[in-house]
């Protein structure tokens, strides 16, 4: 194997890391995170994450480099307003799961002379599932990740065309990539789930809050790379 093929490689697994580590794939992988209290399962999110990331590239890269077809400019913006349609989705969806959870009671107290009314907020307990069925919990990460798979197979098919001299070393070369990205992810969701399996634990109401502003950015990111997709790259 000439050395210009392993530098490709090495290539490979840096820009996969690297890949992982994208603003909407972080916003993505954080808001499902924030749905788990096992650090065991909330980190393996992102391997999760990546795992469907690497499906989808190698499945559109079987067609892409045996085919030698190219992915129209329209097709690839409409692929990343998908991404932009999806965070939007998992943000709402941890807003009305954590709104849910609390509920505002009024209770009357009596000081004398006078009677007070407090307003207090109540969270009612969530049961922790992942461990009946903890793969079935890693569905949605490996469905997010084949999304952003499919959002991001334009660029990294071009760029294999350009550089990869035969299909089989394209193949690899994705493999390699998705190798990258799933350790990349892997750590990522890892140091993620530290602070929210903590707070879940011990501070109930804090990490509430943190889950409402993971939901807050997923669905204002979304909405800003929808708006950059439809109007400033041109699809609408």
């Amino acid at each position: 194997m000439e050395a210009s093929l392993y530098a490709a490689f090495g290539l490979g697994l840096i820009l996969g890391t690297q890949h992982a580590l994208d603003a909407d794939h972080v916003i993505a992988v954080s808001t499902i995170v924030t749905e788990h209290r096992s650090f065991r399962w909330a980190s393996l999110i992102g391997a999760f994450w990546g795992l469907g990331h690497t499906v989808t590239l190698f499945m559109v890269g079987l067609l892409v480099i045996g085919l030698r077809l190219t992915i129209p400019i329209r097709l690839a913006l409409g692929l990343e307003l998908l991404v932009a349609l999806m965070l939007v989705f998992l943000g709402v969806s941890i807003l009305w799961r954590s709104f849910r959870q609390r509920r505002l009671h009024a209770h009357t107290h009596a000081h004398n002379p006078e009677t007070h009314i407090h307003f207090h907020l109540h969270e009612r307990s969530e049961e922790d599932h992942s461990h009946a069925h903890p793969f079935r919990a890693m569905r949605k990460p490996f469905v997010v990740g084949m999304v952003h798979g499919l959002a991001g197979s334009a660029a990294l098919m071009l760029l294999v065309l350009t550089t990869i001299p035969s299909p089989l070393a394209g193949l690899a070369y994705i493999v390699i990539f998705g190798i990258g990205s799933v350790g990349g992810m892997l750590v990522l969701s890892s140091m993620i789930a530290v602070p929210l399996v903590l707070t879940a634990r011990r501070f109930t109401l804090l990490n509430g809050w943190i889950r409402i502003l993971a939901g807050g950015a997923s669905i204002a990111f979304g909405f800003i790379l929808g708006w950059e997709i439809l109007f400033q790259q041109g699809l609408y």
